[in-house]
């Protein structure tokens, strides 16, 4: 039976461009119990010329250079906001206000301001809006959610993550526009610890309470003049100053009682994409590391006694979130199907008139926590959700 077609709207064709290019164009061939499917109908950028050879490399039918050209049209169904984040609201409210399905990448927006706006936009025209944490589709970390909610580590009394990397230690490193705050919004923080926040409330629990610090090393760094969609590019020999954080580091407290740690930066020498959380309950524990993302570290404190311990479960089988679409058992995924996994569950959801999970509401929690961080940073105390 033919599947129903969906045509999708991509702006932003770079790294994250490149990576849901790949996930609609995969996940109708793997995932056969999906009823739709994607069409990859326009991506859209500002360079004519680098958004002509995105599409004709990434397979998309045509392209445009004007965001507003695109949600205008009536042949489009879903548009998928991967652009940096200063633009995520305008183009988020635009397509939401034209009846669009919305899919924005992480965090929502630069503020909790535009974010608020960007949800009552979804709410006001509803349509199905979902929101760019792919790490929540890591068949390990789906594994997790479900040992938590079986109960198998009892009631959580901690949270720990970490989410380290190193790419930016170099002072010649350019000053690309995740290091801009009027572009990016926040450094490490909004585009790290953003992750680590969603990942947190998905598995712990809503946060209300927080105390943090925030720096940045390295002042100034020399000018871009040329980019590329690895996070780099070439420098110029002029400098430019650097406005948002390098690093960044957070208590935190939990509705429910649990209390965690959340830490990023980009200053850790030897980590390239060290994104870990441990999360210890009165039974038991789990910690995950996206380095070796098909595996989930459990300890169960009702194993013997002559056989406790922490052990290592591949969640590579079948039996596995998501894994019945992939390979034979052991036979590992990588970071790209985490993406796949995403607008899977996302197709299914928006084509059942389910609502999908993390979306805009989630968005807006999470920006309420990485705001509130800033303020705790700034003012040098415990900061409640409550107060924004």
């Amino acid at each position: 039976m033919s599947k129903r077609k969906l045509n999708v709207a991509l702006i932003g064709y770079q790294f994250m461009g490149k990576a849901h290019s790949n996930a609609y164009r995969q996940v109708a061939r793997f995932f056969d119990d999906l009823e739709v499917e994607p069409v990859l109908k326009v991506i859209c950028g500002r360079n004519e010329e680098n958004v002509r050879k995105a599409a004709q490399k990434y397979g998309w039918e045509e392209y445009d250079t004007s965001w507003e050209r695109v949600i205008e049209r009536k042949d489009i169904d879903l548009v998928d906001v991967s652009v940096p984040g200063n633009m995520h609201a305008p183009i988020a409210i635009a397509a939401a206000n034209a009846g669009k399905m919305v899919l924005c990448e992480k965090p929502l927006a630069n503020t909790l301001a535009d974010a608020r706006q960007m949800y009552e936009a979804v709410q006001k025209n509803k349509v199905p809006n979902a929101l760019c944490h792919n790490y929540r589709f890591a068949p390990a970390v789906q594994l997790a959610k479900q040992l938590i909610d079986e109960g198998r580590i009892g009631k959580i009394y901690h949270f720990r993550g970490t989410y380290l990397q190193d790419w930016i230690v170099d002072p010649s490193f350019p000053l690309v526009w995740r290091l801009q705050k009027e572009v990016a919004g926040s450094g490490s923080h909004g585009d790290l610890n953003a992750h680590l926040i969603d990942m947190a409330r998905f598995l712990v629990g809503e946060i209300n309470e927080v105390s943090g610090m925030m720096e940045t090393f390295i002042k100034q760094r020399p000018k871009l003049a040329a980019s590329d969609d690895r996070l780099g590019g070439v420098a110029s020999s002029e400098m430019g100053e650097v406005t948002v954080d390098d690093a960044a580091l957070f208590l935190v407290r939990f509705d429910n009682g649990a209390i965690g740690s959340i830490e990023a930066t980009r200053f850790a020498l030897g980590r390239k994409n060290f994104n870990r959380f441990e999360i210890n309950g009165s039974k038991g524990s789990l910690v995950f590391n996206m380095e070796r993302m098909n595996e989930l570290e459990v300890y169960f404190n009702d194993d013997p006694p002559h056989a406790r311990g922490f052990r290592v479960l591949q969640a590579s089988d079948s039996m596995h979130p998501f894994m019945s679409a992939w390979w034979p058992v052991g036979h590992i995924i990588g970071y790209e199907h985490t993406f796949i996994n995403l607008v899977y569950t996302m197709l299914k959801a928006f084509d059942r008139g389910e609502v999908f999970k993390p979306d805009f509401e989630d968005g807006v929690r999470n920006q309420a926590v990485l705001e509130a961080v800033d303020i705790s940073s700034q003012q040098k105390r415990w900061v409640s959700i409550s107060e924004l």
